[in-house]
This record gives C-alpha cells, sequence and structure tokens, in this order.
C-alpha cells in the first residue's frame, strides 16, 4: 500500500510518500512545494496543484491522507490555508486516489504518543519507525508529511485489524 501524506500550505506544501507492507512502513520519498510570493493567490494556488499533481503522477499512491484545516486567530490566514489545501486536495481525488483526513493532534497523537508534541518530537519519530530514513535529512513541512502517511498507515491497519480483515 503506498500512501502520500500531505501538509497543506499557502507558502509551503510538505508532502511524503511511504510504503506500507506487513505491519512495516517504508520512507520512498519526500519534499516541499514552494509557491511564489510575488505571485498572486491564483497563480499561486495553480502552482501547488500542478505540483501536486505531478507527485501523484510521479509517486502512483493508492491513497492520500491530509491534515485538517485549523482555525487560528487570524481569519485571512485561515481562508488562504483552506485555500491551498483545498488545491493540493484535489490533484490525488483527480487521479482516482481516496484521500483521509486527519487532525494536527490524531497526527500527533498516533506517531508520538502525546497530541501536543513539537516538530523535532514528530521529526524524531517519522525516522525512526520509517525503514531507510537513517541519513536523510529533511525540513518540518516534509517531516510533517511523512507523519501524516505514517498516522494514515497506522489508522488503516487498525481500521483493517478492527474490520477483521487480514
Amino acid at each position: 500500500m503506498r500512501i502520500l501524506g500531505i501538509d497543506p500550505g499557502l507558502k509551503h506544501t510538505g508532502w511524503g510518500v511511504i510504503e506500507s507492507k506487513n505491519a512495516k512502513m517504508y520512507f520512498l520519498a519526500a519534499g516541499i512545494l514552494h509557491s511564489d510570493t510575488k505571485k498572486e493567490l491564483s497563480e499561486r494556488l495553480c502552482e501547488l496543484h500542478t505540483g501536486m499533481l505531478s507527485i501523484v503522477d510521479e509517486f502512483n499512491p493508492d491513497e492520500a491522507s491530509i491534515e485538517q484545516t485549523f482555525v487560528n486567530t487570524n481569519p485571512v490566514a485561515s481562508l488562504r490555508l483552506g485555500q491551498a489545501r483545498g488545491a493540493v486536495i484535489i490533484a490525488p481525488v483527480l487521479r482516482g486516489v481516496p484521500v483521509f483526513e486527519y487532525t494536527a493532534n490524531q497526527i500527533k497523537k498516533t506517531v508520538v504518543g502525546v497530541g501536543h508534541a513539537d516538530k523535532k518530537q514528530v521529526d524524531m519519530m517519522v525516522h525512526s519507525m520509517l525503514k531507510g530514513m537513517e541519513d536523510i535529512k529533511l525540513k518540518a513541512d516534509a517531516s510533517d508529511a511523512l507523519a501524516i502517511a505514517a498516522c494514515h498507515g497506522f489508522m488503516r491497519a487498525s481500521r483493517l485489524k478492527t474490520a477483521g480483515v487480514k
């Protein structure tokens, strides 16, 4: 099962791809999509969308996972984050890839064991749980995206086990 994790943002959208096999998870790739802050919002959203389409086309995930939007104190920032999220979430959907959503607390609790873990803790756990990450350094957005993918891997396995599927 190949899983794409997406950490949406208007300036920087993290992405990560893992392979989940027999209760083990393997690192495949990760990176960050950037939008040009000098461009109009519509052009920036298009950059993120086309970038995510390229990632979906290159890695051909079976499922995708994305962090749910949180509402912060700045309504304009929340709205822009929602727009960026929409631009990237539609890419896997257009390719027939189902998308699953998780809150930041769900992701951190699943990956780290604590719902309010900091970015260093998330990165450390991502490196320890994903095979093939030993010497790889990642920016926080890419590491967060891998955590989102790993969270989905764990949640998916749990759902299947509960349903009695082997």
